[in-house]
């Protein structure tokens, strides 16, 4: 596969994981520099069985590098979410990372958690593990019942 090839059919998720973890500003930074460090390491990284999980941890080691902002997730627009609960943001602001990865990507972009799982590197079952944890956290950080 081309590298050209790889960022066409990879690129996007891995900007929308980044962007998951780190906020829109610090995670395209983060995917930017990732994907030119793998240009630039292609040769190496098209041998790998999963270069887009090696990507993401090249993005998270630059996004950590850059001064932590809080409250990265700017509030949106309000003609474009009119019911949104305006402490939504905190609450997955509180979040760790992975748990704040899971929940973005599987419940706001639609990732099957086998695709988060494939991304992140780790098992399934640590998504779902981090998915129920942060559930648990934001119905109490949003004071709501578990829906059954």
């Amino acid at each position: 596969m081309s590298f050209e090839s790889f960022v066409e059919s990879a690129g996007p998720r891995l900007r929308a994981a980044l962007v998951a973890a780190y906020g829109p500003d610090d995670g395209a930074d983060a995917a930017a520099a990732a994907l030119g460090y793998g240009w630039e390491n292609w040769e190496r990284l098209s041998a790998m069985a999963n270069p887009a999980g090696y990507l993401y941890r090249v993005g998270q080691t630059t996004a950590r590098r850059s001064t932590p902002r809080q409250g990265f997730l700017p509030p949106p627009p309000p003609q474009e979410l009119p019911s949104f609960e305006p402490g939504l943001l905190p609450a997955l602001e509180d979040l760790s990372e992975p748990q704040r990865v899971a929940v973005v990507l599987v419940h706001g972009f639609g990732w099957t958690q086998a695709d988060v799982a494939e991304l992140l590197e780790v098992t399934p079952s640590t998504v779902r593990t981090h998915l129920g944890r942060a559930l648990t956290k934001l119905q109490a950080a949003l004071e709501v019942e578990p829906h059954v």
